[in-house]
């Protein structure tokens, strides 16, 4: 009897006071919307920077040449240490925490002609293992540098899908589609570039990828033929660097103190001397991301609660006043036998539908915001912002909170008023 009673006189009560409930309620639903909102966004954003960090590559780390720091068993500090692609191997052949390891080798510069098309760019030499380490992902209809590649020593070429559109912009047109956009891989897959004069077959082209970071260029304007290749043609030695890709279950620093265990142990330098090679660990970058995100994301929730709570003092001040206009009501109700919890709950029940309304208005309000925003086309910008569960548990939580406290105080002065003093009070 008690919820039938607070629903009709709660819609008496909004008749009454039309202008104040409308905007507590839009406070109640400013500050839902908020919470579900920043939620969403931060939590896109987060995710999209955090993929275009691992556009680099995933639990990898970048190693190059580097000078001692530390004196080591009688040898001075100030020694170059260079290494050579059977270095390389023989970290591959003895690391136990790695996944997968590439050299790398690089020419920037390098003429990449295809008919009369010509353009400078950089080249790279590597393993078959850079691909899957470097989220360097062919097409379909097209494949990366493989091991026969690499023994053979095939004049075979990967191109980024940048370099790609740039080569065969002129082909589009002719072949039905449009090149501006994108270069279908099985248009460009047997088609023969020259690389500083000389022949090289197309194998493959790369996936579009978000890439934020890199060291010498994006990968979508780069070209990569196999190292033995590159070595040959170039009479390369010594690579610029090479690539590791830890174990799932590994982290990347203890992977990269048994590589600089094993290259320490070879040219005799402190395994604990971090100038020896120069490293660039990506996981630092993404911890750092997902810490920097985390906080930002705490600190905008934390003005969606504020603006909550100010909607709900906007509420517990509604319910003081529409005590005071009721007061001759509850003295009646009282002097017939209503007892203080009835009253009590009255007004709660009463100050909980407000906030119900305003909270259920501002979810669904930002829910469809959310719904709306992938058609504008801003996932580089923005990322792609989703309803996290955990705002809305926040949300309802927060809403029964406020709706409680601001009208317990209110349902308390009320119950406590004795019969006789409210009907004088009127």
């Amino acid at each position: 009897m008690i919820p039938v009673l607070s629903f009709k006189q709660f819609f008496t009560d909004v008749r009454r006071q039309k202008l104040r409930t409308l905007l507590t309620t839009f406070g109640i639903f400013w500050g839902t919307c908020s919470i579900v909102l920043l939620f969403a966004f931060g939590k896109g954003l987060r995710e999209q920077q955090i993929k275009s960090q691992k556009g680099l590559g995933d639990n990898i780390a970048i190693f190059w040449p580097g000078i001692t720091a530390k004196d080591y068993k009688g040898l001075p500090k100030g020694r170059p240490i260079n290494f050579t692609e059977e270095d390389v191997a023989l970290i591959k052949s003895k690391a136990t925490t790695l996944a997968s390891i590439s050299v790398e080798f690089s020419k920037w510069n390098t003429n990449v002609q295809y008919k009369k098309v010509s353009t400078l760019r950089q080249i790279k030499g590597i393993w078959p293992e850079f691909g899957d380490m470097r989220n360097v992902i062919p097409t379909f209809g097209s494949r990366f540098i493989n091991d026969l590649d690499m023994q053979e020593k095939r004049r075979v070429i990967f191109i980024g899908n940048g370099l790609a559109k740039d080569l065969f912009s002129g082909e589009g047109t002719s072949a039905g589609w449009d090149s501006r956009e994108y270069f279908p891989a099985e248009e460009a897959v047997g088609r023969t570039l020259l690389l500083d004069g000389t022949p090289f077959t197309v194998i493959g082209v790369m996936e579009p990828k978000t890439q934020n970071s890199s060291y010498g260029g994006r990968d979508s304007h780069s070209a990569f033929i196999p190292a033995s290749t590159f070595r040959t043609m170039y009479s390369r030695r010594t690579p610029n660097n090479f690539v590791a890709q830890a174990r799932p279950n590994v982290s990347m620093p203890t992977a990269r103190k048994e590589i600089l265990s094993i290259m320490g142990a070879k040219y005799r330098f402190d395994p604990d001397d971090r100038e020896a090679l120069s490293v660039w660990d990506t996981t630092e970058g993404i911890a750092f991301l997902k810490s920097f995100f985390g906080a930002f994301q705490m600190f905008l929730v934390g003005i969606g609660i504020a603006t909550l709570i100010t909607g709900g003092i906007g509420v517990s001040n509604i319910m003081h006043v529409v005590l005071e206009e009721r007061t001759k009501e509850i003295g009646v109700k009282m002097a017939l036998g209503a007892t203080k919890m009835t009253i009590m709950a009255q007004f709660v029940m009463e100050t909980l539908l407000i906030t119900a309304i305003g909270g259920v208005c501002g979810f669904f309000f930002a829910s469809g915001i959310v719904a709306v925003i992938p058609y504008l086309k801003l996932e580089d910008y923005i990322g792609t912002p989703s309803i996290d569960m955990w705002a809305g548990v926040l949300a309802i939580v927060l809403l029964g909170i406020i709706g409680f406290f601001a009208g317990i105080f209110p349902a308390r002065r009320a119950a406590n008023l004795q019969p006789v003093q409210a009907l004088k009070l009127f």
